[in-house]
């Protein structure tokens, strides 16, 4: 029975119907999911009531998988597969790292110089109302640029930052800043990506992104500002409502995304999220 499919808006994205990934996948099947996950740039799966191991047993289909080296504060304790976005405090009663986790437009572990081919991230715990994530589809916003501003930014690169997360708890604020930029120094993305699966062009930006290379950063903003702003305008988004036992996956080499804090944070938010390895993109820049 071929798979079947329901649209979640006009730019991107696909429920995935009448599939339990507690039963066994034939590589059929499989294919068929995997093509959807390339025609549609997100797949939803829900009413998943499964392990995590059963999680990373499906995230593996995809390929291999980040043991999440770059974020060692937000590993689950027991699966180095598994990143943990969570308002859950921790034992001692100390806020959760990641309870702001993803609030900036973004692209998985851009940051790197193996950013993620893909990542499934399923929820657990979920707020009354809201806790919603936004998809941008990058590849129109790429291919609604008119051809002058297409020609002015393929040559260019832009420099991704991890951010300012905490690293060590007792150190300094200067000692937590340069062991991040030991763990994830910043790192040139081309700004034009070809997907090297679909062939097609895709924007790769995000408010990650400060300047591009070989250019200052006030120079830069201007141009990253336009970028940003026209890609996530509401014609290519698509606005996640979660649902507890939800899976999106996502590619991350055509999309980037959000997560919104627009929920009561007394009450819970724990999601997790397995991310697939992609290809070596971009170069390491000596400084910010």
């Amino acid at each position: 029975m071929p798979l079947q499919l329901r649209k979640l808006s006009h730019a991107l994205g696909a429920q995935v119907c009448d599939i339990d990934l507690k039963a066994p996948l034939t590589e059929s099947t499989f294919g068929e999911i995997y093509q959807a996950f390339l025609d549609h740039g997100i797949l939803l799966f829900r009413d998943q009531c499964i392990s995590r191991e059963e999680h990373i047993a499906f995230s593996r289909r995809f390929g291999p998988l980040d043991q999440h080296d770059s974020l060692p504060q937000d590993r689950h304790p027991d699966f180095p597969e598994l990143l943990l976005v969570t308002n859950e405090p921790h034992a001692d009663g100390s806020a959760s790292n990641s309870r702001y986790t993803g609030r900036q437009w973004h692209s998985d572990l851009s940051f790197t110089p193996i950013p993620s081919m893909g990542s499934l991230l399923k929820s657990w715990i979920v707020p009354e109302v809201g806790g919603d994530t936004l998809f941008a589809n990058m590849t129109l916003a790429y291919e609604a640029l008119s051809l002058g501003m297409q020609q002015l930014i393929s040559p260019l690169h832009a420099i991704h930052l991890s951010g300012t997360r905490k690293i060590n708890h007792t150190a300094s604020g200067e000692v937590r800043a340069e062991q991040q930029r030991r763990l994830n120094p910043p790192i040139a993305q081309p700004v034009v990506r070809i997907h090297p699966e679909t062939g097609r062009k895709a924007l790769y930006l995000g408010e990650k992104v400060r300047r591009f290379d070989q250019m200052t950063a006030p120079e830069s903003q201007p141009l990253i500002d336009y970028l940003n702003r026209h890609a996530t305008r509401p014609e290519f988004v698509y606005r996640h409502q979660w649902q507890a036992h939800d899976i999106i996956v996502w590619d991350n080499r055509c999309t980037m995304h959000q997560a919104l804090g627009d929920f009561d944070e007394t009450q819970r938010r724990h999601l997790e999220r397995t991310t697939v390895m992609g290809t070596p993109s971009g170069y390491v820049v000596a400084s910010e």
